[in-house]
């Protein structure tokens, strides 16, 4: 295996900081910094290319960290002065383990739907923990992937992978620039698979999404956390549907309205 040992803030160890810190770099490097022990299983359980290890010089290694280094004999390990390592860690008692694992490609056909597909679209997504815990309910709850658009949140920053607890590696995730870019993809699953229907929340809709069916194709459209969906998705969806609530509160969580609506999703469906 192909090991490189770091001892001070040289030019690769600062090439891995960036990783950590910088979208950017993430992006031109394609790949990001990855802790944790389910989110590393996750990753390997699921084929993601890992591109490196690193753990701190002189440390004792678990059972559990030995065994993901012996599974991947090819894959090059960085050993690190152990205060820079620490300070690569979002953790504050550190990981014994990272990994740089390679960023997949935003193509639609990581997306394999079932017999009856449930897509999910969040428009300029602004919050990691909100993202994260979407991808969480995406995952538990049946959608076959997620398609982020506009400007939104890094979805390989640490802060929103960790909020994913690991279901970015089970559901495909894509980025695209806007609605545009989905429209021909819209097409496509209707040749597919017939009688898409595309959904959009609102507060201000008068259906309940209990009322809705979704014993057909669908396209759950989420917006901002903000300011809610863009004119051009409003404009594209079928139906507006809206969860209605009780109390004084105005309205829920982005993240915690989607998980209510894909349960309703799942509950009908009998998932």
């Amino acid at each position: 295996m192909p090991t490189e040992r770091i001892y001070s803030a040289n030019a690769s160890y600062q090439q891995l900081e960036a990783l950590k810190t910088n979208r950017n770099k993430r992006q031109k490097q394609g790949v990001f910094l990855l802790e944790g022990v389910r989110h590393i299983n996750q990753a390997l359980a699921y084929h993601w290319g890992v591109e490196g290890f690193l753990y701190a010089a002189g440390s004792q290694l678990s059972d559990w960290a030995q065994g993901v280094l012996a599974s991947q004999p090819e894959v090059k390990h960085y050993v690190i002065e152990p205060a820079l390592f620490q300070n690569l860690s979002n953790k504050n008692e550190g990981s014994e383990l990272l990994a740089l694992v390679a960023i997949p490609s935003d193509d639609f056909k990581r997306i394999h739907f079932k017999d009856l597909p449930l897509l999910v679209v969040f428009d300029r997504s602004s919050s990691p923990g909100n993202l994260g815990t979407l991808i969480r309910s995406c995952d538990a709850l049946g959608a076959d992937g997620l398609i982020m658009t506009g400007h939104s949140v890094d979805l390989y920053a640490p802060e929103t992978v960790a909020a994913t607890a690991g279901s970015l590696f089970a559901l495909a995730v894509i980025r695209q620039a806007s609605h545009n870019e989905l429209l021909p993809y819209f097409e496509q699953i209707r040749a597919d698979y017939g009688d898409l229907q595309i959904v959009a929340t609102s507060a201000k809709a008068s259906q309940a999404v209990y009322n809705s069916s979704f014993w057909r194709p669908t396209v759950l459209l989420i917006g901002n956390e903000t300011v809610g969906l863009s004119r051009a998705y409003l404009e594209l969806a079928d139906t507006l549907v809206t969860i209605p609530m009780q109390g004084s509160a105005s309205s829920l969580n982005v993240a915690c309205a989607t998980t209510v609506l894909l349960y309703e999703i799942a509950r009908q469906r009998g998932s």
